[in-house]
């Protein structure tokens, strides 16, 4: 059983970032520039309360970033720390933005991923989430999926 996530707090940018960095750095060579989470601004997410994270062992594994739009919750961004793939962070942090999801009272979960970023689509796909559009923003190619929460 993995802790609880908690929010973060500005302090944790640094951890944060490095997550980021590590998480998706191995994208930029198949895109061809850096991934959408590698550009954003996480001292403004994390002051609007969007932000939280995983420790073990007094040290942050995983992140989850979470926006609440008018019709769904949008699961923004999900990472985990290279030492702590494999250990099953990364679905308790899918779980815990389900279950915040339904707890502000979406039915709704939605996501987007670039459309080179095959592994995750297929991972997505496998735990309920279905490809709605494809689409592309600020010159990226994205593959938009939702998930309809019971």
């Amino acid at each position: 059983m993995h802790p609880h996530p908690r929010i973060a707090i500005l302090a944790d940018r640094q951890a944060i970032e490095e997550i980021v960095r590590h998480a998706y750095s191995p994208y930029i060579s198949r895109i061809g520039r850096q991934p959408g989470p590698m550009l954003d601004d996480y001292e403004v997410l994390i002051s609007e309360g969007r932000v939280y994270v995983v420790e073990l062992e007094g040290a942050i594994q995983g992140l989850l970033v979470l926006i609440p739009e008018q019709d769904a919750m949008l699961l923004d961004n999900v990472a985990v720390a290279p030492s702590a793939k494999g250990t099953g962070i990364g679905r308790s942090l899918l779980e815990y933005a389900e279950y915040s999801a339904r707890a502000a009272g979406y039915r709704v979960i939605r996501l987007y991923t670039h459309e080179t970023m095959t592994e995750n689509i297929a991972l997505y796909s496998r735990i309920g989430y279905a490809e709605t559009h494809r689409a592309e923003e600020n010159g990226l190619k994205r593959v938009f999926m939702a998930k309809h929460l019971a």
